[in-house]
Formats: structure tokens, C-alpha cells, sequence
């Protein structure tokens, strides 16, 4: 059995959040002794990776506004924002921008006031009224519209798999130990992780813990002794090809039962099941049902050009959602506090990366958040079973 030696901090789960912290980390404190373990560094079934990789400022809550913010920045100047040459020169950003639609006066209302809150934090979201979303973009039908809340700068979509490898590889060359095993135990003495248990690496004892193990959080907690409402959600994606709808600047629509955004030639799209429930951790069986029979009518209604639809591919990825309110979870444990969670992010972890783990390391290294006031976003509220909640879930 691999023997390791003390750490002062392991983090539990290595893909974007895991990964994440550890950069920070050991960027803020050179020395720090930091391990990540993962139990498969392929992240052929992690959210990262079947992740759409989308990044926007229209969030209902100020704190994830001011996140997206960070995000956006750090990953449209990846290089300059890492600051360790790992030779990934770029995101590959694509500002296409997010559009959500309605058609409810009541909507309409809250997107000029929810505009008005992200404008004020440096987004330039608009809301347009249909003539205005007729002009802009006449592929849409929008006879049945209200109004569509638009971010035409900051919003749109990167490379998920370039930002996990880089924070992994800065990590890294800043002295964090990566290592391929599963965590199998937490072990506690007088209300503090004491060490985790591996299953090929045996006993390894730690200062502090942190939580990133994104749908299979829960079971983390468990080792602790602990809850949490976070579950993993299946969400399948199709690429499909429609030949009379060529809009490759065309954003993000969010409709109401739908959202697309162009893929190369292509086009990617999804929707949430009605019985939407949590799934089994291993299923990633694809609801091929979905688009023939809730995404296409809904599809075709909105943008007439989709009269031709051709599904070429398919993937299934998990949301590590949280039941309470689908936001995340962040900070220490009152229970155990020097175990950290980063979880429960329901589908827009990728984007909240570079600015949540910078908050969990400054959190752990000076003992409150620094950076950015995450608290709204901590633990207590979910001891408490008080919602924060955040209206804008894709």
C-alpha cells in the first residue's frame, strides 16, 4: 500500500471545482500541502466534462452576478489570469450572449429589474421588447413573446475541458499532489476531519478536507456523519443538424421548455424532464424521447427554420443539484468545521470555478471570505432550511 505523508489540506473530488481550489491554494501559499484525489482522472462521466460550458451574468441574485463576473474575466484571459504557463493560450470564449425569453407581462417586469441589478455589477444585459427581439434576431417568432432579457457582451460559451486542464497543470507545477484513488472514509475526532481514508492509499491525516465531489457529494457527507441535499440529475443533450437554420451568431436562447445554442454547423439543445428526479449515480442512459417529444414542437414554434431536424449525436451529463434552492453550497461545516464544501451547484458550477475556489481558499487560509462575501451561499442556510433562492436555472 502507497503510505503518504501528512497534508494540510486534501481536497475530495478533481475535476473544475476540485482543481479549482487547488490552484488557489497553493498559489496563495506556495508550500501549502495540498492533495487532490480523484478516482478518474479520464472525468469521462464528471459534470465538467458533459458539462455545455456556458458562461453568463444573467443570474436573479446579486452573489452569483458578482461570481460570473470574475468567471468571465479569468476565462476570457486565461494565460494572463492563471498566471503559469501550461500552454493553453485560450479559452476559445465565444460571446454569443444569453437570451431568455417569456411571454408574461409578470416576467418581462422582473428582467428589467433583474437587468437593472446585473448592470449595476458591470453586465450590459438589455430587455427587449418583441419588435426589438424581431429586429435583432428575425429567425425568431415572437408573436407570443413579452420580452427577452439579452447580454450581448460577457455571456456565451468556452472551452470546459482547456480550464480543468489548466488549473489542473498550475496546480500541479505550484506543488499540489494529484493522485488517482477513491475516498472511502472520513474519519473525525472532537468535531474535526482528522484524515481520510483511501481505498488503495490507506490512512492520510489533514489539516482540513474540502468537498468537490459534485453529484456524489452527498456521499461524502455521509462518511462525516453528515447530510446534504445535493443529488445527482440526469440531463441529456442533443446535437442535431436543421439545414434551414444556419445562425452560427446566434446566442443562447433560454425558452420556456427548451433552451439551443449553435454548435459549429450544428446545433446543441436540451430540456428538463417533467418528472425530473434524481438519478442513479451510474445511469447516464440518454432520454432519447425528450427531443422528439417535448424539444421539437416547442422548437419549431419558436424558430420556423427548424422544419428540418436531424439529431446527430447525443450525451448524458449529471447536475449536482440541490433540492433546497439550485445554488451552491459553499464554505465550512458548523458541525465539522475544517470540512469545506464547494457543491450543490445545479448546472452552473463550470462558469462559478475560477471565482469559488478562489473563496474557499481565501476562506481557509485566513478564516472568512475575502475576495467576494460568499456567505449567502453558505451552509447555514441549508441547516436552517432557508431557501436562497436563485430563479434563473438553465
Amino acid at each position: 500500500m502507497i503510505k503518504y505523508s501528512t497534508m494540510d489540506v486534501v481536497v475530495i473530488g478533481g475535476a473544475v471545482m476540485g482543481a479549482s481550489a487547488a490552484y488557489w491554494l497553493t498559489r496563495m501559499h506556495p508550500g501549502l500541502k495540498v492533495m487532490v484525489v480523484e478516482r478518474d482522472p479520464s472525468f469521462a462521466r464528471s459534470s465538467t466534462a458533459l458539462s455545455v460550458a456556458s458562461v453568463r451574468q444573467q443570474f436573479s441574485t446579486a452573489v452569483n452576478v458578482q461570481i460570473s463576473r470574475f468567471g468571465v474575466g479569468f476565462i476570457r484571459d486565461f494565460q494572463a489570469s492563471l498566471g503559469v504557463d501550461v500552454g493553453i493560450g485560450s479559452l476559445g470564449l465565444r460571446e454569443n450572449g444569453y437570451l431568455f425569453v417569456t411571454g408574461s407581462a409578470a416576467q418581462a417586469a422582473l428582467m428589467q429589474d433583474l437587468a437593472a441589478m446585473q448592470r449595476s455589477f458591470g453586465a450590459v444585459t438589455e430587455v427587449l421588447d418583441p419588435d426589438a427581439l424581431k429586429a435583432r434576431f428575425p429567425w425568431l417568432e415572437v408573436g407570443d413573446l413579452m420580452a427577452g432579457s439579452f447580454g450581448a457582451r460577457d455571456e456565451g460559451w468556452f472551452d470546459n475541458m482547456g480550464l480543468l486542464a489548466g488549473f489542473r497543470a498550475a496546480a500541479k507545477a505550484q506543488g499540489a499532489q494529484i493522485i488517482r484513488d477513491t475516498v472511502v472514509g472520513v474519519e473525525l475526532a472532537a468535531g474535526r476531519v482528522q484524515a481520510v481514508t483511501l481505498a488503495a492509499g490507506g490512512r492520510v491525516a489533514c489539516g482540513a478536507a474540502i468537498n468537490a465531489a459534485g453529484p456524489s457529494a452527498a456521499e461524502v457527507m455521509a462518511m462525516a456523519g453528515l447530510t446534504l441535499p445535493v443529488e445527482p440529475r440526469k440531463r441529456t443533450v442533443f446535437v442535431i443538424d436543421a439545414p434551414n437554420a444556419r445562425h452560427p451568431d446566434a446566442p443562447l436562447l433560454v425558452d420556456k421548455g427548451f433552451y439551443l445554442r449553435p454548435e459549429g454547423s450544428h446545433w446543441i439543445t436540451a430540456t428538463v424532464p417533467s418528472e425530473d428526479g434524481p438519478c442513479d449515480i451510474n445511469d447516464f442512459e440518454p432520454d432519447l424521447n425528450l427531443f422528439d417529444e417535448v424539444i421539437w414542437e416547442q422548437l419549431y414554434a419558436r424558430a420556423p427554420g427548424f422544419d428540418a431536424v436531424k439529431v446527430i449525436r447525443h450525451w448524458v451529463g449529471h447536475y449536482a443539484y440541490n433540492t433546497l434552492d439550485q445554488n451552491a453550497i459553499l464554505g465550512p461545516h458548523p458541525a465539522v468545521p475544517n470540512l469545506f464544501l464547494m457543491n450543490g451547484f445545479s448546472g452552473h458550477g463550470l462558469q462559478q470555478a475560477p471565482a469559488v475556489g478562489r473563496g474557499l481558499a481565501e476562506h481557509i487560509l485566513t478564516g472568512g471570505w475575502q475576495s467576494l462575501d460568499l456567505s449567502d451561499l453558505s451552509v447555514d442556510r441549508v441547516l436552517a432550511g432557508k431557501p436562497f433562492l436563485e430563479r434563473a436555472v438553465v
